[in-house]
């Protein structure tokens, strides 16, 4: 049952996690990557193999998320989650030069507010009975 639970945990937040991404991604910011990639003579690709990783990297989040609420606060939970989450693949992504050091101010509090209900999640789902 132990483990139903946790990997109920996971998926769930996982889930959340590819909404709020897909929201934010696709329906909020979608003619802004466009408009973006198309600046730097690319394509902005929304293939089906893009959504199966961007699942894949949201579930290991999730993960990640479950694994540090064993050891620290909550508090220390968001933060580190949110730098191996967010801030490290902006920073993959400034070096590829394909950041738009714009939208971060827009993505700041979007991208702590889905760690933190990721991790609301968790804890909610981990301590059923």
């Amino acid at each position: 049952m132990k483990y139903k639970r946790k990997i109920l945990a996971v998926v769930c937040a996982g889930l959340w996690i590819t909404l709020s991404e897909f929201i934010r991604n696709e329906f909020l910011f979608k003619g802004f990557w466009i408009e973006h990639f198309r600046s730097l003579g690319l394509v902005f690709a929304t293939l089906p193999v893009n959504g199966l990783l961007w699942l894949v990297w949201s579930l290991l989040l999730a993960y990640v998320i479950y694994r540090l609420s064993d050891k620290f606060s909550p508090k220390e939970v968001l933060f580190i989650s949110w730098l191996a989450g967010f801030v490290m693949m902006w920073i993959a992504a400034y070096n590829l030069q394909v950041m738009s050091l714009g939208l971060l101010i827009i993505d700041l509090p979007l991208s702590l507010l889905e760690i933190a209900v990721a991790q609301y999640i968790i804890v909610r789902l981990r301590n059923l009975k």
